[in-house]
């Protein structure tokens, strides 16, 4: 007799640990086991918030005020949690499902025979009904089990998508920024140079006036002073296109963005000479290319376990 309760429990527990379809293994990779330059360095850059290297607090707010108000970041966030309720839905068929539903229905007879035959015959009638309903998978082919793991693994590939439009956020914006205050720099510079042209005229226009030089120097001085105040209006134009840029990115309407430091006054962050190949396994698309692998590998295994009886 124990004997026989040893061969069910052992068939119970082959059973209840029988799951259809591969298990995901990550490629192995033949990496140098030691790297020409300091991965500890580069590994350490690679975690800090890099932005804040260059050392303007403007710089610094802007970035923050994007991953409060970006709309694609709260359009990313609201993606992981819709994969979360997918697991929570896909992980409840584990466990026994209820359900109730009710009827009523009140009806008038149009046969009057029934009333000349029953005596005190209602009409209308009242009918109700009222129904409960248990279902139960059991999993013995581990079918829900791989579509947990599939709905854990889009889950977390859709963290890794999150991450990712994190990372082009904070790109774009510090970009955007530099470009903006290198054009600040560009705009005073071609004032400065109009300012030059515009006192050059002047001087020829003068040795013109009592005979130290010809009309042709006067005209080519005057085509310099149009050159350069035709660039003025060019750098404007790309400052605001700069502008509405940066505030899209910062969720908000069209506006002036505030300034901090100039471009000369902005510290240079500092690059590794080196970083070692392990860095790619932290890229977000990459993550997320490996959890889709996943996923579609658990799906594997709950097609296959479609081939055998439910019950």
């Amino acid at each position: 007799m124990k004997g026989r309760h040893a061969l069910v429990a052992l068939a119970a527990a082959l059973l209840a640990g029988c799951v259809m379809g591969p298990d995901y293994a990550r490629p192995a990779v033949d990496a140098p086991a030691t790297f020409r330059f300091e991965p500890a360095a580069a590994a350490e850059t690679a975690n800090t918030a890099w932005w804040k290297q260059f050392g303007d607090p403007v710089l610094d707010q802007l970035i923050d005020t994007a991953l409060a108000n970006n709309l694609n970041v709260k359009v990313a966030a609201a993606n992981v949690e819709q994969a979360l309720a997918v697991i929570t839905q896909t992980r409840w068929s584990l466990f026994p499902q209820i359900g109730y539903s009710g009827y009523a229905e009140r009806a008038r007879s149009t046969d009057t025979g029934l009333a000349a035959v029953i005596p005190n015959y209602p009409n209308p009638q009242s009918a109700y009904q009222a129904l409960l309903s248990v279902s139960w998978e059991i999993d013995l082919w581990g079918r829900i089990r791989r579509l947990s793991e599939s709905a854990q693994a889009t889950m977390l590939a859709t963290d890794e998508a999150r991450r990712g439009v994190i990372l082009s956020l904070v790109a774009s914006v510090a970009g955007n920024y530099l470009t903006l205050r290198g054009l600040d720099e560009q705009l005073v510079i071609a004032n400065r140079t109009l300012g030059t042209y515009a006192e050059s005229v002047r001087l020829y226009q003068l040795q013109f006036k009592y005979g130290q030089t010809s009309q042709m120097t006067v005209s080519q001085a005057q085509s310099q002073y149009e050159t350069a105040a035709a660039q003025i209006p060019q750098i404007e134009s790309q400052i605001a296109q700069t502008e509405n840029a940066l505030s899209i990115l910062l969720g908000r309407n069209p506006g002036p963005i505030p300034r901090g430091k100039s471009v000369y006054e902005l510290a240079l962050p500092t690059v590794p000479a080196g970083v070692p190949s392990a860095l790619l396994e932290r890229r977000p698309d990459l993550l997320q290319a490996e959890q889709s692998l996943v996923a579609a590998n658990a799906q594997i295994g709950a097609a296959k376990a479609l081939y055998f009886p439910t019950i």
